[in-house]
């Protein structure tokens, strides 16, 4: 049930990887628009999960610290993602974040938790960051470093904070509390900021097709981030992980072919390995 979870994370993420992408182009991307986003998509996101959790309300000071952590990395991670997307493809944006994504909490999982090194384990991250490699395209524009080293640790962060927050033995609220008050934060802080710091500085016009995009991501993000919680206190993070990045390929690229942009056969490629490096997780024993 728990592995079926994180599935249906992946097909959200997979989702919101082609909102940011429209936001991106529709909007710029200045730390006003940066913050704009994420108090629209917080905003989908709070809504959502109040109806989900049938409008309970929980809180302790430690899951409060978290969520204004989360705050912090989610804005810096937007900020990078659209000045990543400003100067290079999709796929390589994707190379950064999901290899981030992966990596870290995979690190964390097997340095400071105790998860065993499994063959079935090395083997899933050996065939994901090679299917991650092939997705790289020669040519691209070399400056704006900075940026895609900050969506690569960035996302990485996100699921590491999560981690943390499911093994904490400090008073705490449960994952949907903890969801719902990121939100919360996240809505309120970026209405502080707007309106004491960027309240002059001008951008790009809301449209409706941005502003759908950055409600839908938001809706779909905080589900997808909430459902992984739920699996993190019964799937170890050096597999859950792994299963995400690979997912999140498969979907994208499945994404892809109703676009204009058909996915090139090296992208594929790069999905079969992605595909193989989940199957070791379940079916090689050791």
């Amino acid at each position: 049930m728990y592995y079926a979870l994180i599935m249906i994370s992946v097909i959200l993420f997979g989702a919101c990887f082609t909102c940011n992408n429209i936001y991106q182009k529709i909007r710029g991307s200045t730390i006003k628009v940066s913050i704009q986003f994420s108090l629209i998509s917080s905003f989908a996101g709070l809504i959502v999960l109040l109806l989900v959790n049938k409008f309970k309300f929980e809180y302790t000071h430690y899951t409060l610290f978290m969520a204004v952590f989360q705050y912090l990395i989610s804005i810096g991670f937007t900020f990078c993602s659209f000045k990543s997307l400003g100067v290079i493809n999709l796929s390589l944006y994707a190379l950064f974040s999901m290899l981030g994504g992966m990596v870290l909490p995979f690190l964390q999982g097997i340095l400071f938790y105790k998860e065993p090194i499994s063959v079935a384990k090395a083997i899933c991250l050996v065939f994901i960051v090679a299917a991650l490699l092939l997705t790289v395209e020669r040519g691209e524009k070399s400056k704006g470093y900075i940026y895609y080293a900050g969506v690569f640790v960035l996302n990485g962060m996100s699921g590491v904070l999560a981690k943390l927050f499911v093994e904490s033995k400090y008073p705490k609220t449960s994952s949907a509390g903890f969801s719902i008050l990121s939100c919360l934060v996240s809505v309120v802080l970026s209405l502080v900021l707007l309106a004491v710091f960027f309240r002059q500085k001008q951008t790009p016009k809301e449209t409706a097709k941005s502003l759908c995009s950055a409600l839908f991501n938001g809706a779909t993000n905080r589900i997808a981030n909430y459902v992984l919680l739920i699996a993190l206190t019964h799937v170890e993070s050096s597999v859950q992980y792994p299963m995400v990045t690979g997912g999140v390929m498969i979907v994208s690229t499945v994404i892809s072919y109703f676009g204009k942009n058909q996915p090139a056969a090296k992208e594929i490629a790069s999905v079969g390995l992605a595909f193989v490096g989940m199957l070791a997780l379940f079916a090689i024993p050791i």
